[in-house]
């Protein structure tokens, strides 16, 4: 038996402790709504006006991180045989931006024998390892009579690769690397832990008309890196804004966050406007379009 002052006193002790986990438990609740995953920019939206005016123009739209996507003539970025004065030349451009790069895409060729295809792939991995670049990207190979070609290349590379510490990767692209079933197969037939995925949904759409959440289900857990676009249709335009398209970019998301994704997103493409400002402003706006959307799964 307890008098009414201690009975008073033990329930607003009890109210206070279960006020206190209910906080708690909807601080724990806000807090797993949401991802942190870095969003940078590839420089393929503003080829058309130079490699100095895009890393201002990345800086300009708000993002830290950039990759080494689109060569052109005037900027072969990893591929073999440019000279010598070029690579650091490069870091010092992208140092001096302000800005970081992540990635650069790889140019293989299945046409020659394996060996010189090799040869070709460790020098452009060198490079990517000169430029401090932590992921090697490859597009896959269209024709079927190049597939085997392809794996074995791939496979010396991979090994290569991770001693250098880069992560070699490949991104749907159509042909050996449209969709989930060729995508298996070629993690397979490559076998090294090295080779993972940048997922592309919206070439997904493009090349394959498939639905892209459904494709990225059976290849989640080998996705290391994901290639921001949107795309209409099968073989539609996919310089556009983020939302004008098909891709359900909050489904694709809370997939990747289910598989145990970290990032990053990087935005490879946005509406290409008449100067390279009308295309920052789009660049800037699909930027935000992705914080808003990976805030909210």
């Amino acid at each position: 038996m307890i008098n009414r002052r201690d009975f008073m006193r033990q329930a607003a002790i009890a109210g206070v402790t279960a006020g206190s986990s209910l906080v708690a438990l909807d601080s724990l609740t806000t807090e797993a709504k949401g991802v942190k995953w870095e969003v940078g920019c590839f420089n393929r939206p503003w080829t058309t006006w130079g490699y100095d005016v895009t890393l201002r123009s990345i800086k300009a739209a708000g993002y830290t991180t950039t990759g080494l996507l689109s060569a052109t003539r005037d900027e072969p970025f990893l591929r073999p045989g440019t000279p010598a004065e070029y690579l650091p030349g490069l870091k010092k451009r992208i140092e001096a931006s302000g800005l970081k790069a992540n990635m650069g895409a790889l140019r293989s060729r299945h046409n020659i024998p394996i060996e010189e295809s090799i040869s070709e792939m460790k020098q452009q991995i060198d490079a990517a390892h000169f430029l401090s670049l932590k992921y090697a990207l490859s597009f896959g190979v269209d024709k079927v009579e190049e597939y085997a070609h392809y794996y074995k290349v791939m496979r010396e590379t991979a090994a290569y690769a991770r001693e250098r510490g880069v992560k070699l990767v490949m991104k749907p692209h159509g042909g050996g690397s449209s969709a989930s079933a060729e995508i298996v197969a070629a993690i397979k037939a490559v076998g090294h832990p090295n080779f993972g995925i940048w997922y592309d949904a919206g070439n997904i759409i493009h090349y394959t008309g498939k639905d892209p959440i459904e494709e990225l289900k059976p290849i989640v857990k080998y996705v290391t890196g994901f290639c921001a676009k949107d795309c209409g249709q099968l073989k539609g335009d996919v310089m556009i804004q983020f939302g004008a398209g098909k891709v359900d970019f909050a489904g694709v998301f809370r997939t990747l966050k289910a598989g145990g994704f970290k990032g990053p997103v990087m935005v490879e493409c946005c509406k290409i406007g008449a100067t390279a400002e009308e295309t920052t402003v789009n660049a800037r706006a699909n930027r935000e379009f992705l914080e808003k959307v990976l805030a909210s799964i």
